[in-house]
């Protein structure tokens, strides 16, 4: 299912993404924010179960801001699982 999360806190936008299997993230893409990084975020989830994902990467922080992109990945992911059940 695809899924569009709007970020909080950061210098991306937006992420959109699918969970396919209810829980294997694909098709990740950062709106703004560190594109070369994120590019490379995105590839390096890709497949993997948005379990281990959000393990990996909550709390990231970026700077001295309390989140990141990819603690804002980990938020829209724990957002998807809920909406998929």
């Amino acid at each position: 299912m695809h899924h569009e999360y709007k970020t909080q806190g950061t210098c991306s936008t937006k992420i959109v993404f699918d969970l396919e299997n209810k829980n294997i993230v694909k098709n990740v893409a950062f709106t703004g924010g560190c594109n070369g990084n994120l590019k490379a975020v995105s590839k390096l989830v890709d497949g993997m179960k948005a379990e281990d994902v959000i393990k990996l990467l909550k709390g990231n922080t970026c700077g001295g801001k309390p989140t990141s992109c990819a603690d804002q990945l980990t938020k829209a992911l724990e957002e998807a699982l809920k909406a998929e059940g």
